[in-house]
């Protein structure tokens, strides 16, 4: 099945999504298309790098890996579910962070990673902050980080042991110092990914 104008009204699973042949990047959540947003700017893609960077090379030698964008991401609602027509989400987080090498195929991550962020902008702010929201908690990602790169700050959730994400009550800021749950030997200042104000 080819999809030249995807019927955003439709439900669809992931043995329809890697027949498509599309001039616009997809994402699919729940059964349901969803368009990604033009190019990112030149400032989610430097925040992007900078952690790229920072987390790449604490990553070295050890056992969890990252990946950037673009990357698929295979979220099956149970774990029993691993057929293509049983995977209803599919996902391409800015940034995510596996340390389950069992997870890791030539078509991507097939089941939760441990770490996710995303990095928002104008044209995915919602989407990131409620279908994705949604998804990564059904899933079980157990860290979800939200960059909202021109107000230089970020949410943090993690999930509980009931499967729920817990937040921080205010966001951290481009003072702030954080370690992520999933990887505590790392710091993050914020300052080295929010470099300059208004830049």
């Amino acid at each position: 099945m080819k999809v030249e104008e995807p019927d955003l009204s439709g439900s669809y699973n992931y043995s329809d999504y890697v027949t498509w042949q599309l001039p616009d990047m997809v994402e699919l959540i729940r059964g349901k298309i969803f368009k990604m947003s033009p190019a990112p700017s030149s400032r989610h893609q430097k925040v992007s790098l900078s952690l790229v960077l920072k987390i790449g090379n604490y990553l070295k030698d050890k056992n969890c890996q990252l990946f950037p964008a673009p990357f698929d991401v295979r979220l099956p609602l149970s774990s029993k579910q691993k057929s293509d027509k049983e995977i209803i989400t599919v996902v391409q987080p800015d940034l995510c962070v596996i340390c389950d090498p069992d997870k890791i195929d030539e078509r991507g991550c097939l089941g939760a990673p441990d770490w996710i962020i995303e990095i928002l902008s104008p044209h995915t702010s919602t989407k990131d902050l409620r279908e994705k929201f949604d998804v990564y908690e059904e899933a079980g990602v157990k860290e979800y980080w939200v960059i909202h790169p021109q107000e230089q700050t970020v949410l943090v959730y993690l999930l509980n042991d009931h499967g729920r994400y817990e937040g921080t009550l205010k966001p951290y800021v481009r003072t702030d110092h954080l370690s992520p749950a999933t990887l505590p030997g790392l710091t993050i200042a914020l300052e080295e990914i929010f470099p300059l104000e208004g830049w």
